[in-house]
């Protein structure tokens, strides 16, 4: 089964477990478009009632942070020599992963703290590798889990509207449609999100300082 075949199959048959099992796999190191699932699940679930829509967005979000914690764990008990030696192995590469993803998630997480494993859910390229340098960094699972659950959450809930407006909006009638139509317009939105987030916490962190 090639990759345009898998991509069919799972949007014909999209249930709960289906969005579960894809977002864990789109959130761990191995390369998966979680467009493929949650934009076309919450166009079902307006457009025949066979799912709800805000019990997608619950399940992916387990299923984001599933795999999250695959990533932290992972990262935590192997070490950063191990990680990095994978990221540029040659079952790394097919993962899509290399040294400067790893070392660029690295960066980021350091220089943002643990806030950026929330911020670093909403950016392409950085979002399923976030957790690793939580993991290298023996992040407190408290606030990991917080921010993962907030940042996967804002995330899904992105992607579930944009299925929601598409079913109100356009004719589209198959989900293999709607899952081209999200990817189109699904990074756009996301940093739209990232600026608005990013606002309202140094709006918040002003108004603590007056």
């Amino acid at each position: 089964m090639d990759t345009a075949e898998l991509f069919r199959w799972i949007l014909d048959n999209l249930d709960y477990w289906i969005v579960t099992f894809f977002m864990i796999i789109e959130s761990s190191f191995i390369p998966f478009p979680s467009e493929v699932v949650v934009p076309p699940a919450a166009w079902k679930a307006m457009a025949d009632g066979s799912m709800n829509i805000v019990l997608v967005v619950v399940f992916a979000t387990i299923g984001a942070n599933i795999g999250a914690l695959i990533n932290y764990y992972l990262a935590r008990w192997l070490g950063r020599p191990i990680v990095y030696r994978f990221a540029n192995s040659r079952i790394g590469h097919m993962c899509l992963l290399d040294e400067e993803k790893v070392r660029r998630a690295e960066e980021y997480f350091n220089h943002h703290g643990a806030a950026s494993t929330f911020f670093g859910r909403l950016i392409p390229g950085i979002r399923q590798l976030i957790s690793l340098p939580a993991g290298l960094a023996r992040m407190k699972m408290g606030p990991f889990l917080l921010y993962t659950t907030l940042g996967a959450g804002c995330w899904n809930i992105v992607l579930a509207l944009i299925g929601y407006f598409i079913y109100l909006w356009t004719p589209l009638k198959t989900t293999q449609d709607v899952y081209e139509l999200a990817t189109k317009y699904s990074h756009e939105i996301g940093y739209v999100i990232l600026g608005l987030a990013i606002f309202v916490v140094a709006f918040l962190i002003y108004k603590g300082r007056k």
